[in-house]
């Protein structure tokens, strides 16, 4: 017996690990934007009703654009808060669990350790707030939903810190690096192998269980944006680094204020589910290994 997943998001970074990971056992229906537009909540209603056989309901799509989003809030809110809402309707309608991907940005940054779960979010900008709407509106309209939040997602697909960096590195005489920034680096990768892990559980689980709710799902450790781009060049440049300079975030203004502190404690993750991320540094390794694969093969 296969489980069925039915994903919203064909090409971002988590779609495509969910769909080179999922193995024998796994049946993935990946609907991009061109076959379902997130701004519709009526074909998103619809792409889930008329869905065949389904187990899951998995939202690995978003809009990301962080800075542009404070020119772009009902964009932003209509893909981030509104499509997970008629998801969300629509799964509870068929009686199928969805599992809805959110973010660090939720939380201000304020306070000094790690954000638990019941910490209460103050987004600093529009961004946050929309993904913050989209928890919201998805954990009231389903009873079987499960919000993941993650952050600093790097993979070898897309755009991301690393893919940057790498590029950065070929142009610039000097990387200016972010210094004050803390988060938990997170591998696409390694989120897709816990949810693909978890995807029987979650789909036997009724509504009530201890597994539904909020959850934030990284790998273990946390870093600057400068601590990270060191490991980067550790690995792809461990001869000829470049020449890297710590810096404030002052020294990067962007429309959207970010948080200093957006480190995510993983306590529930371990009660819940018994389980723990490995360290970034080792997610890191094999997508830079990776990332030399597809060099040698291109």
């Amino acid at each position: 017996m296969s489980l069925k997943i039915l994903q919203f998001g064909a090409t971002g970074q988590l779609a495509r690990e969910m769909l080179e990971r999922a193995g024998p056992g796994v049946e993935i229906t990946a609907l991009s934007r061109a076959e379902v537009d997130l701004t519709h909540p009526d074909a998103i209603a619809r792409a889930i009703g008329e869905a065949g056989e389904t187990d899951l309901v998995l939202n690995a799509a978003a809009y990301t654009a962080v800075d542009k989003a404070e020119a772009e809030p009902d964009l932003a809110y209509a893909v981030n808060a509104w499509a997970p809402a008629a998801m969300a309707k629509a799964c509870q309608a068929r009686g199928l669990p969805l599992l809805q991907i959110s973010t660090d940005m939720v939380f201000s940054g304020d306070k000094d350790g790690p954000y638990l779960e019941t910490d209460g979010p103050a987004p600093l900008h529009v961004y946050g707030a929309s993904k913050l709407a989209g928890e919201q509106a998805v954990l009231n309209a389903c009873d079987r939903a499960l919000v993941m939040r993650v952050s600093w997602l790097f993979s070898a697909y897309g755009q991301n810190f690393l893919q940057m960096m790498l590029r950065l590195a070929k142009t610039q005489p000097v990387l200016k690096v972010v210094a004050d920034q803390r988060a938990c680096p997170t591998a696409s990768g390694d989120l897709a192998a816990f949810i693909l892990s978890q995807g029987d559980r979650l789909a036997k689980a009724p509504a009530g269980a201890r597994e539904w709710g909020l959850l934030h799902v990284v790998n273990a450790g946390a870093a600057s944006r400068y601590d990270m781009a060191q490991a980067i060049f550790a690995q792809t440049r461990p001869d000829d680094p470049p020449v890297m300079e710590p810096v404030p975030t002052s020294a990067f203004p962007t429309p959207a204020r970010r948080a200093l502190n957006a480190v995510l404690d993983t306590g529930r993750m371990q009660e819940v589910f018994s389980l723990q991320l490995r360290p970034w540094q080792e997610a890191l390794e094999d997508v830079v290994a990776q990332l030399s694969a597809q060099k040698e093969t291109a």
